[in-house]
């Protein structure tokens, strides 16, 4: 259970990024709101999952999946460029979430 918090945790972190960008500084009231509304989600389900799961672990995925989340939306959504040292450099994050899982124990 902990470990669906903490995607669900992962996936609201990407939705307030998102959200952040598209406030254009706090300057626009429903994007605003909805990074409001996303973040304190995310960090209230992160708590939650880290009562379980180790804390370098636990946020080390959190970031991960807001960091490869928020790469992800930016090229399918936002039309940032896609080159091959970016797919690079964020598959070794995914690499290495996938190394802090599997010597977790959890």
């Amino acid at each position: 259970m902990s470990g669906f918090l903490l995607l669900i945790a992962g996936l609201l972190e990407v939705a307030w990024a998102a959200g952040l960008k598209t406030s254009e500084g706090f300057t626009k009231l429903w994007p605003s709101v909805f990074t409001v509304v996303t973040s304190l989600g995310s960090f209230a389900l992160l708590a939650i999952a880290m009562r379980q799961l180790p804390l370098g672990t636990a946020y080390a995925v959190w970031t991960g999946i807001g960091a490869v989340g928020a790469f992800i939306f930016g090229i399918v959504i936002m039309g940032e460029a896609l080159t091959v040292a970016r797919v690079a450099s964020a598959s070794l994050i995914v690499i290495g979430l996938i190394g802090l899982k599997l010597s977790s124990g959890h």
